[in-house]
């Protein structure tokens, strides 16, 4: 699987069910059919779709916490909480469960987004809304970016 890029406006039906985009499923390619697993971001009031690859390589990661150790188990616990198992049916669409939907705030309209390795859903208001929020975007870069260095080619 590439990288996932691209936003996407869908709109969710009355049961809930969002369209999935045709390009972001054709980025997938095979993993599409394998499923996916949605759940809350931690830092946002939005949604993540993890392709079940993905979410099995961050479950293998998170089952090698100690769960004797309170932060361990309090965040596994915090972070499975709201993980649903999706497919998308026949016609393309993604159920997103009712209590997601409610966290996420999710009206008519939303935001799809191939976010690298996941795809984030968001409410289109309130991904307009932090979208507009004044962030410095260069002191950001350097922050987050700063220490790497982009003449390796990591391999590839």
């Amino acid at each position: 699987m590439s990288s996932l890029i691209g936003e996407f406006d869908c709109k969710v039906d009355a049961k809930g069910r969002i369209m999935f985009p045709v390009d972001l499923r054709n980025q997938l390619e095979a993993a599409f059919d394998l499923g996916f697993v949605i759940n809350r971001n931690l830092h946002q009031k939005c949604l993540v779709l993890y392709p079940q690859t993905e979410w099995n390589r961050l479950n293998k990661k998170l089952s090698k916490l100690n769960r004797l150790i309170k932060a361990n188990d309090v965040f596994v616990r915090k972070f499975n909480g709201g993980a649903t198992q999706c497919n998308a049916d026949a016609q393309g669409r993604i159920l997103v469960p009712k209590a997601l939907t409610e966290y996420a705030d999710i009206k008519a309209e939303v935001k799809v987004l191939g976010s690298n390795n996941v795809i984030e859903i968001w409410d289109k208001k309130l991904y307009e809304e932090f979208l507009s929020t004044d962030v410095n975007i260069e002191k950001l870069a350097e922050d987050v970016l700063g220490g790497l260095n982009f003449n390796d080619d990591d391999g590839e």
